[in-house]
């Protein structure tokens, strides 16, 4: 697939579901194939073994048993999450599946997956609240948990920072049952740390967490994150803008053009809701710039609703 960027609508992201790491991997995969229609007719995609193979690095023999396992674990799975009806102005508690239906074809290695009418407009009709990143940096994690860890991140990926989040919030978007670890340090040990690991060894970010507490106990968490550094590159490899001194960064473009780029008002409309509500880029216009171009630089690949240079003319 050329693309390869997952995009989810938030409230995917803010859900409550429970699905072990080949359906999470799979749903990747599904959401990737939808992506590929910009504007989907249908609600089926399939998915063969060797793309599931080539994605997480797997066996042939393991990615056909995974198919088949997962098909059938996405059909009887369900996962809650917050909807806003604009007729009555209310958000309302909604549980959906994943899947109407999903068939294995043996043969070919291939399974088809037809998407809920609820799900699809959650991965193909985005407008302003959404997550992405690219599958790469899931595809080492082998923990359920550090893939909805690093999803729940990116969220707040402009910030470098969740905000507090409770423990049932935490509890609830990772689909723990009320029965599940517990005990606080076996929840810590065996889930948090354990994504935590996995997140800082095979993803693009380091992560950390701050406890916090009532009294003795421990009611929430705070996770901070930044890009881990790239290698620098040799002299001899970077170019410079003979008018203006600045190092190239994206495809030819000086910092003085990037600074013009996210001053473009398509630009503002396209990516102004990458930014918090609450930072200081949303009211000052010196800010906005500062913070964009350094987006530009550091994450490229988050902008893809046209050609960069398309904001130039």
């Amino acid at each position: 697939m050329k693309n390869k960027l997952i995009v989810k609508d938030n409230a995917l992201i803010e859900a409550s579901y429970s699905l072990d790491t080949i359906e999470q991997r799979i749903l990747l995969l599904a959401v990737l194939a939808i992506r590929q229609e910009k504007a989907p007719k249908f609600n089926k995609v399939k998915i063969h073994a060797r793309e599931y193979m080539n994605a997480f690095g797997v066996e042939r023999h393991a990615s056909y048993e995974a198919l088949q396992n997962g098909a059938k674990g996405l059909f009887d799975a369900k996962f809650r999450y917050k909807k806003y009806d604009a007729e009555l102005d209310e958000v309302g508690e909604a549980e959906s599946r994943w899947v109407e239906s999903a068939v294995y074809f043996s043969n070919s290695a291939t399974i088809e997956l037809a998407f809920t009418s609820e799900v699809l407009p959650l991965i193909s009709e985005l407008e302003k609240r959404f997550t992405q990143y690219e599958i790469e940096q899931v595809a080492g994690l082998q923990s359920r948990y550090a893939i909805r860890l690093y999803e729940m991140l990116m969220q707040w990926r402009s910030n470098g920072q969740t905000p507090e989040l409770s423990l049932k919030t935490i509890r609830d978007r990772l689909g723990l049952l009320e029965n599940e670890y517990k005990r606080m340090c076996d929840f810590k040990s065996r889930v948090i740390d354990v994504a935590i690991d996995q997140i800082n060894e095979h993803t693009d970010i380091k992560a950390s967490y701050e406890q916090h507490k009532e009294g003795r106990s421990i009611t929430g968490f705070t996770f901070t994150f930044k890009p881990k550094q790239k290698p620098k590159a040799k002299v001899d490899e970077v170019s410079r803008d003979e008018a203006t001194g600045d190092l190239f960064s994206i495809g030819g473009l000086s910092d003085a053009q990037l600074a013009r780029i996210t001053r473009n008002e398509q630009f503002k409309k396209d990516y102004g809701d990458m930014v918090s509500p609450n930072s200081l880029a949303n009211t000052d216009a010196q800010e906005w710039t500062k913070e964009m171009v350094k987006r530009l630089k550091a994450t490229p690949e988050l902008f893809t609703k046209r050609d960069t240079k398309e904001y130039l003319s």
